[in-house]
């Protein structure tokens, strides 16, 4: 299960007290010798590779690090609490829930940030001065928000193509069928070129007229393509459904535009799909008479004209 949100409630190590201790074995000569309470741990949110999801945090909301131990005499510090290190995946935005304060933005492996500090150890006594206890942890909610990280996002109306697209070219095998919405998470795919090179395709569900009103599933999922270089269109050039590709290029940058002018603006590529169907060929002319972008005539059921569309995306800025 693909979960892109989650709200936890994390509580660094509360402090050790310091230790009240005096060294009489000089008689009348007492000495303070009590140690330092160790610190507690603190929580710490690490991005990797090896999770991709933000499901376990939707199962389990509370998180605490390790309290720190008391100090003892003969000026022995309490052992400091462990960190309570919870790892994300990679493009997972870091957000204090209650003061709506960005704290990081995890965008690559191993990246990471304290949220929690944990609390100061409390010193033991001196000549002037009683043991002190352990200061509290921090405890705060924090919201995590995923964002894919994928080079190209592919974006475009239900059955478009786009799944078949993505299982053809690449590692991922998301699943294609002639009713709507057959994607309802995010995925990615990885194309390999035959030097080594790589890519990572992102294919998020369907958009439709009206998304931004919260028609279908909405724009939440463009989320997901926000941090790609290039975005991939994908377009019914068949209209087997009475679609007209000219209006679905259109209608769906003015979703791009309610969402996000950022996200509008990216470079965008046109792939004029279902090329294998003879009325896509009457579409085709008319799109390139109307729309001045650059278009890409592909049929992702046979592979026709994929090549082409794989080279220009290699090189997509």
């Amino acid at each position: 299960m693909f979960v892109d949100e989650a709200v936890i409630i994390c509580t660094a190590g509360k402090g050790g007290n310091g230790c009240n201790s005096l060294d009489r074995s000089r008689p009348g000569h007492f000495r303070a010798t009590g140690g330092d309470g160790g610190p507690g741990g603190s929580v710490v949110i690490e991005a990797s590779t090896h999770i991709q999801t933000l499901l376990d945090f939707q199962l389990k909301r509370l998180f605490h690090a390790q309290d720190g131990t008391n100090g003892s005499s003969s000026n022995k510090r309490g052992a400091a609490g462990h960190d309570c290190v919870l790892q994300v995946p990679a493009g997972t935005e870091v957000i204090d829930h209650r003061t709506q304060e960005f704290l990081k933005d995890l965008n690559r492996p191993d990246a990471k940030v304290v949220v929690c500090k944990g609390g100061a150890g409390g010193k033991g006594n001196d000549k002037k001065n009683e043991a002190a206890p352990g200061g509290a942890g921090e405890e705060k909610e924090i919201l995590l928000k995923l964002k894919l990280i994928a080079d190209i996002g592919i974006i475009g109306f239900p059955n478009s193509g786009k799944s078949t697209f993505i299982s053809r070219v690449s590692n991922a095998k998301s699943k294609s069928a002639r009713y709507p919405f057959t994607t309802k998470n995010p995925m990615l795919g990885v194309v390999k070129f035959d030097d080594g090179d790589t890519k990572v395709l992102a294919d998020i569900p369907g958009i439709i007229e009206g998304a931004h009103e919260g028609r279908g599933l909405g724009l939440e999922f463009l989320k997901h393509v926000e941090r790609t270089k290039s975005l991939l269109h994908m377009i019914d050039f068949a209209a087997v459904d009475g679609r007209d590709p000219v209006s679905d290029y259109h209608t769906l940058n003015g979703e791009l535009k309610h969402y996000s002018e950022k996200l509008a603006g990216k470079e965008q590529i046109v792939a004029a799909n279902k090329m294998d169907i003879p009325e896509a060929g009457v579409h085709l002319k008319r799109f390139r008479k109307m729309v001045k972008v650059e278009c890409f005539p592909i049929s992702a059921i046979t592979g026709e004209g994929i090549p082409e569309l794989l080279n220009r995306l290699r090189s997509a800025k």
